[in-house]
C-alpha cells in the first residue's frame, strides 16, 4: 500500500544524506513524498545526538503530535538515526505514540518494519549492539552500511550531491558519542564509490561532496591493493562531467603529505579543508583524547600552507569543557587569531551520556563563562574572517551557482538574489537570472563581509 511520507532532519551533513538515502529506499518500496509534516501518513525524524539540545527540540516535537496521533491513530510517527540508537527504549516511554525507532545502522530494515506498524505488529525497535555488548565482529555487523541509489528528485539539488565514503568512527573522542551511535569504521570499496559518482555526474552532478566521520582515515582494503583518500581522489578526478570534489571531515591525525599534494594537483580537487582543532590547549586536548598537542596541529597547519597556497581550511572548536582555564581559553584565541580559518564553527560545551568525559570529569566551567567564551572566540574569528575577505573585493571569482538566496526576491528585471560558492567554499550573492542555477560562472566581488562575498554577474560586472 502506498502512503506519503516526510522526513523532519536534525543535523550534520551525514544526518542529511541519510535522509535523502531513506527517501530514496522508501519512494522504491511505492511509497511518495508528502509536502509537509502534517499532510504525512509516514513522519521520520531524522536525529542528532551531538548535542543536547537537538535532542530535546525532537522530543518537543514528538509532543506536538501527539494530538494528531490522537486524531488519525493511522498515522506511523518515527524516530530514526543516532537518537534512536542511543536512547532506543527510552523513546517510547518519553513519547507512547511513537510507532517504531531505528538506528542509522538498521536503516536498510525501514521499509520491512513500516509495513509491521501498519499491519498492528509495531511499535518497532531496531538498534545496532552497544559497543560493549559484543565482539567486534558481532557489533560491525550489527551496524550494515546503508547506500542505496538515490534518484534525483530526493536530492536538494541535482547538480551537487553527498557521497558516503565511510560510516562509523574508531577515535573515541573524551565528548563525543558518535562512535557509539555510528558504529565501527567501515570504509566503502572504490569500485562501488566510483560507480555512484559516475552515476551521478551522468545525471549532469557537477560537484560532489565526499562524507566520512573521519573521512582522511578513509581505507579500502578489499582489493589487491589498499586504496587511501588520496588515491580515491585520483580515481574521483577521472570521471568526467564532474567539475569539483570536496570531502569532509578530516582528523588532524590523518593529514597526509599525499594527501595535501592531491588536493594541490588534481584539478578537481577543491583547495578546501574542514579540520576541526577542539582546542588550542594541550591539557584541554589530552582530556578530549584528541590524539595530538597544539604544536602538532599547527604544524600541519603550516604544511597545509606550503603545500596548497591560498587554501581555505576551516574548524570546529569546543568551549567551556571540562576543567578549562582562562589560560586554556586564551591559548585556543592565540590559535584562532594565528591559524587564520575561513571560518570556525563554536560550540559550548553539554556532557553527552556514555561518553568518558561525561563519566570522568565534572562539567565545572558555568554557563555564563561558557557564554562569553563563545562570544569572544566568534568575535575573533569573525575579526580574521573579514580581514581575509576584503582582498576580494574587486576580483572575479568562479562560483557553482547552488539556488535562490534565504532572502530572494524578485526584481522588476526578472533576476533573483542566488546564492554560490567558490571551490575553495566561500559563499556568494548576488542578482541574476535563475536559469544560472547549477552552472559554474564568473562574478565580480563589489563589497564583503565576514561572512559573505557580494557580487555581480553579466551586464552589471561592467557596470560603472
Amino acid at each position: 500500500m502506498s502512503r506519503s511520507f516526510f522526513i523532519q532532519t536534525v543535523g550534520c551533513q551525514m544526518n542529511v544524506l541519510d535522509s535523502e538515502l531513506l527517501a530514496a529506499e522508501l519512494c522504491r518500496h511505492g511509497h511518495e513524498t508528502a509536502e509537509s509534516l502534517r499532510c504525512a501518513d509516514i513522519v521520520l525524524f531524522n536525529t542528532c545526538s551531538v548535542r543536547e539540545h537537538a535532542e530535546e527540540k525532537i522530543y518537543s516535537a514528538l509532543g506536538r503530535l501527539k494530538n494528531a496521533k490522537d486524531y488519525n491513530p493511522r498515522k506511523i510517527i518515527g524516530v530514526v538515526g543516532c537518537m534512536a540508537q542511543k536512547d532506543g527504549q527510552l523513546i517510547f516511554r518519553r513519547a507512547p505514540h511513537v510507532d517504531l525507532v531505528v538506528g542509522p545502522g538498521r536503516f536498510h530494515r525501514l521499509p520491512e518494519l513500516l509495513d509491521a506498524v501498519a499491519k498492528g505488529r509495531g511499535p518497532c525497535l531496531d538498534v545496532s549492539l552497544d559497543r560493549a555488548d559484543g565482539d567486534k565482529r558481532a557489533v560491525r555487523e550489527s551496524f550494515v552500511p546503508f547506500t542505496p541509489w538515490r534518484d534525483g528528485p530526493v536530492r536538494a539539488a541535482p547538480h551537487q550531491a553527498m557521497v558516503r565514503i565511510m560510516s562509523g568512527c574508531n577515535q573515541f573522542c573524551s565528548y563525543c558519542v558518535v562512535p557509539g551511535v555510528r558504529g565501527p569504521e567501515q570504509s566503502r570499496p572504490a569500485v562501488e564509490i566510483i560507480d555512484e559518482i559516475r552515476r551521478l555526474a551522468d545525471g549532469e552532478c557537477l560537484e560532489i561532496t565526499l562524507l566520512g566521520q573521519t573521512v582522511n582515515s578513509y581505507k579500502d582494503v578489499s582489493g589487491r591493493k589498499t586504496i587511501v583518500l588520496a588515491d580515491l581522489l585520483e580515481m574521483i578526478d577521472a570521471v568526467e562531467g564532474l567539475r569539483r570534489v570536496k570531502f569532509v571531515t578530516n582528523h588532524p591525525r590523518f593529514m597526509t603529505g599525499a594527501l595535501l599534494e592531491a588536493v594541490r594537483d588534481l584539478p578537481k580537487v577543491s583547495p578546501y579543508l574542514h579540520v576541526p582543532a577542539q582546542s588550542g590547549s594541550d591539557s584541554v586536548l589530552r582530556r578530549m583524547k584528541r590524539g595530538y598537542d597544539a604544536a602538532a596541529y599547527r604544524e600541519m597547519i603550516d604544511r597545509i600552507r606550503l603545500t596548497i597556497p591560498g587554501a581555505a581550511v576551516t574548524s570546529d572548536f569546543i568551549v567551556g569543557f571540562c576543567g578549562e582555564t582562562e589560560e586554556d581559553f586564551q591559548r585556543t584565541a592565540d590559535l584562532v587569531r594565528s591559524a587564520r580559518f575561513k571560518n570556525s564553527f563554536i560550540f559550548k560545551y553539554s556532557p553527552r551520556p556514555n561518553t568518558k568525559a561525561a563519566e570522568l570529569y565534572a562539567d565545572d566551567v558555568p554557563d555564563s563563562v561558557k557564554r562569553r567564551r563563545n562570544n569572544e572566540l566568534l568575535a575573533i574569528q569573525n575579526a580574521v574572517s573579514l580581514e581575509d575577505n576584503r582582498p576580494y573585493e574587486g576580483r572575479t571569482v568562479e562560483i557553482l551557482v547552488e539556488g535562490p538566496s534565504k532572502t530572494a526576491r524578485k526584481r522588476n528585471d526578472g533576476s533573483s538574489q542566488l546564492v554560490g560558492r567558490t571551490a575553495c567554499d566561500r559563499i556568494v550573492v548576488f542578482h541574476g537570472p535563475r536559469e544560472l542555477i547549477g552552472r559554474i560562472i564568473p562574478v565580480r566581488i563589489d563589497k564583503v563581509d565576514a561572512f559573505t562575498l557580494f557580487g555581480s554577474y553579466g551586464d552589471s560586472m561592467n557596470a560603472g
